[in-house]
Parts: structure tokens; C-alpha cells; sequence
């Protein structure tokens, strides 16, 4: 594992532990009501589920919840398939790039690995689409973006999904979107990204929840665009982001994070039942 990895890694489980122990106050339902929790990568250990796979993804589908964060590369005959590395070495044990096979040959030597098309098949309408792109595998041709256009064409931008990236000079290439499709990914840049975001009119900003504060947050919110933070884990991260307004959640947790919203929305729901009777 690289090290840069090895101590990203790190530096998540330090803040995670300290703020699972972090007592939050309960959030109000309402409040539950204006999240949505998105499954990143699918529900996945890498085990028994492989993150990116169908049956990651049909894991949180049939969960309930609300939406998806998937990663794209590109095959070396142009069709995007839905994969966070360029070679399949951390999952599969294999030196080989995806962008020098076929989709056919991929299909064959790794069949775990979707195609954009089959998920957006599969998925598109019922779960919330967060496709991520990536500078190093984004190609700059206008083949690519018609291939992309075409794929996302039975979809409604904004309500059906949205294009997030690190690397926000790649939202400049799609040119058929309308800017509010377009999520820049935070990390130590926050504020300049936070800039950027207001200044073309994007859909908001995301990034790690430590990073986004109460003021840049309600800065985006004024402006009438939405917030979400990664890394959320435990319940009481859970319920500091819900008490914060934040609007999506991003979490390797999915499943547990919506068992604990449910159990909370059907729990009020049962209290303003019966104060009614009574």
C-alpha cells in the first residue's frame, strides 16, 4: 500500500474514533427528513462485496437507500466502465490497465466489473447517481463526451445525478449539463473550492466533513446550493452532520447509517401518533 494511502487511512480512523465518542444531541425529524445518505462505492468490504460491483450496489438498492457514488474509467475501445482504479491490482491481484482493454476483454477477465451503461440501466431513476471522473482517465475528446451525453440522456440532470471530481477544471469539457449537475470534491481546499463553486453557479461542494465548516456551509445554502461530507461512519458523525444541515452523507456505512435514520423517522412517527390520541 502507498504510504500517502497508508496515512489518509490513518488519519480517518484517528478522527473517526473521536468523534464516534462525541456525544450529538438527537437530531428533530425534520431534520432527518432534509438528508440523504449515498453509499460509496456500494456496500463493500472487498471480501464477499466489491466495491463499484452490482451486488454492492444492489446491497444499498434494496436498503432503501437514497443514492450511489461510483468512479469511472475508460476502456481502450472509449466505453466507460465503473471502476476507481486504472489497473486492477488492489482488487483483483493484477497488474492490467484498464485503459488498454477492450470492454469485451474486461468483461472476460474481470466480469465483476460493470459497464457505465448497465448501471445506469439497472439503477438510473431508482437510486441517486454521484459519478465521480478523474483527471488522469478523463479523456479530452469530444467522443468521450458525446459517449457520456448519450449514456446519461434518459436521466434528468440534478434530480437523477449528479458529476463530481477532484478535479474541477473537468466539469470546463461537458458541455451539456447545465452547471448545477456539477459537485467539485474538497479536500485541504475547501475555501478555494468554495469559491469556485459559488462564482460558476455549481450544485454545491463536497469533501471530508472535518473540512467543511459551519460558515461555508451555510454560505452554499444561501446561495441556494447543497453540502455533503464523506467519511461519515458512526452514528453520533451521523447525527453532528444531520444537526449541521448537511444535505447528503457520504459513507462506506450505508446500510447501518439508514437503519439508524429509519428507526428514528418510524420512532417519531409512533410518538406523534400517539400524542395525538392522547
Amino acid at each position: 500500500m502507498p504510504v500517502s494511502r497508508w496515512i489518509k487511512m490513518a488519519f480517518h480512523r484517528l478522527i473517526n474514533q473521536f468523534y464516534s465518542r462525541w456525544p450529538q444531541p438527537i437530531p428533530a425529524r425534520k431534520r432527518f427528513e432534509d438528508v440523504h445518505i449515498i453509499s460509496h462505492r456500494g456496500e463493500h468490504d472487498n471480501l464477499s462485496l466489491i466495491e463499484n460491483t452490482i451486488p454492492a450496489f444492489d446491497r444499498v438498492r434494496d436498503e432503501g437507500v437514497w443514492g450511489i457514488e461510483l468512479d469511472i474509467q475508460w476502456t481502450l475501445d472509449h466505453q466507460p466502465v465503473v471502476f476507481h482504479d486504472t489497473t486492477g491490482r488492489r482488487l483483483f491481484d493484477s497488474e492490467a490497465e484498464i485503459r488498454l482493454l477492450s470492454l469485451s476483454e474486461l468483461q472476460t477477465d474481470f466480469p465483476l466489473i460493470p459497464s457505465l451503461e448497465e448501471v445506469i440501466d439497472r439503477y438510473g431513476g431508482s437510486l441517486h447517481l454521484m459519478i465521480e471522473l478523474k483527471k488522469e482517465t478523463f479523456p479530452d475528446s469530444p467522443r468521450h463526451i458525446r459517449q457520456l451525453k448519450d449514456l446519461l440522456s434518459p436521466l434528468s440532470p440534478q434530480r437523477d445525478y449528479h458529476l463530481l471530481s477532484l478535479n474541477e477544471p473537468l466539469f470546463d469539457r461537458i458541455d451539456f449539463l447545465p452547471s448545477q449537475t456539477f459537485i467539485p470534491i474538497a479536500e485541504l481546499n475547501f475555501r478555494h473550492l468554495s469559491a469556485v463553486a459559488l462564482r460558476k453557479h455549481y450544485g454545491g461542494i463536497t469533501g471530508h466533513y472535518l473540512f467543511l465548516n459551519n460558515t461555508l456551509l451555510q454560505t452554499h445554502h444561501r446561495q441556494g446550493q447543497q453540502t455533503g461530507t464523506g467519511f461519515i461512519e458512526s452514528e453520533n458523525c451521523l447525527y453532528r452532520e444531520i444537526n449541521r444541515g448537511v444535505d447528503w452523507v457520504f459513507t462506506n456505512q450505508a446500510v447501518k447509517l439508514q437503519r439508524i435514520w429509519e428507526k428514528k423517522r418510524v420512532a417519531d412517527g409512533n410518538f406523534a401518533e400517539a400524542s395525538l390520541k392522547n
